[in-house]
């Protein structure tokens, strides 16, 4: 069995991880890696076109990635429930990670849990209070194993119904509702992925930085959004940090690994890997720390490169 079998089953919560951080100038010419081992590709804005699909390109580009023994992880902030649009493109393993490094899971599964890296409640709390008092105006969801919980005012996801409403402080306390049936449950046994907050009058950017100052090193705070929408994580979680955990189980390095991605909470993955491509449509702080750009995710711009490594490789 290949070392690529490993369902990063020991990866542990709290392991620290060293990310190396790449250069934040790309050079004019980024070099293909010669013989890369693993492809780590975000999903919204990256692989997926706008209508969130995969195209037919793209489908035999990863399929034809897998046959040459390059290994493809999907690393998105997406949650596994919301994984089906890629569930049937993962061959050899059936691997994601997801919700932005806080769960390792299980396409061919059914997007079982294999690990995850929760946020702490008491942590989230501190985070739900300083926002407040940052932010007035900002609402909260928590994103749990066993689905969302909202806030009242928050902008809901249209096909993501909520297990539980309430405040988040109600929600995130050992007394509250996030957490599945039967009632009785304590919340507490039920691990806190991450933590989302949306403000109304707040520039995405603005937001961003506002609550990273806010909440100082106590959690993990990036966006994905074109809207003032954070998604926070516990301190260290991030999709590079499991990315390099399940990298290191597998004997893999960073030099490596091809990254792609398109928004902030892509720059830690991209500026981890050895070789990483922002697509042509990133956000500013994104094409600025890849180490190389290809075109954008409806045109194929993941694909494009993928069929540049696999024709260097031919004899």
């Amino acid at each position: 069995m290949r070392p690529s079998a490993r369902p990063c089953g020991s990866v542990r919560e709290n392991d620290p991880v060293t990310l190396p951080r790449g250069s934040q100038t790309p050079p004019d010419d980024s070099p293909l890696p010669a013989r890369p081992r693993l492809i780590a590709t975000d999903l919204d804005g990256t692989l997926l076109h706008d209508g969130k699909y995969v195209s037919e390109r793209t489908v035999k580009a990863l399929a034809a990635a897998e046959e040459a023994g390059i290994e493809v992880f999907f690393v998105t902030g997406r949650p596994a429930r919301w994984m089906d649009v890629v569930s049937d493109h993962v061959h050899g393993h059936g691997m994601a990670i997801c919700a932005n490094g806080a769960a390792v899971v299980d396409l061919h599964a059914g997007g079982k849990l294999l690990r995850s890296r929760p946020l702490d409640r008491t942590v989230a709390l501190d985070v739900v209070r300083a926002l407040r008092d940052a932010a007035p105006g900002t609402t909260f969801a928590v994103e749990t194993t066993t689905g969302i919980h909202y806030e009242p005012r928050y902008p809901r996801f249209a096909d993501d119904p909520a297990v539980s409403l309430g405040t988040a402080e109600h929600l995130l306390s050992e007394s509250g509702p996030a957490q599945a049936p039967p009632a009785s449950a304590l919340a507490d046994t039920v691990p806190v992925l991450k933590l989302l907050a949306h403000h109304t009058d707040l520039t995405p950017d603005g937001f961003l930085a506002l609550a990273r100052t806010a909440a100082g090193d106590r959690a993990n705070i990036t966006r994905s959004s074109p809207s003032a929408l954070l998604e926070i994580s516990g301190p260290g979680v991030s999709k590079a940090s499991t990315l390099a955990l399940c990298c290191a189980e597998r004997g893999i390095s960073s030099d490596e690994v091809v990254a792609f991605g398109d928004m902030p909470n892509d720059l830690e993955m991209l500026t981890w890997a050895g070789s990483s491509y922002a697509m042509g449509n990133a956000h500013p702080d994104v094409l600025a720390a890849a180490s190389g750009r290809t075109v954008t995710n409806n045109e194929d711009g993941v694909a494009v490169i993928i069929e540049e490594i696999l024709a260097r490789r031919q004899p």
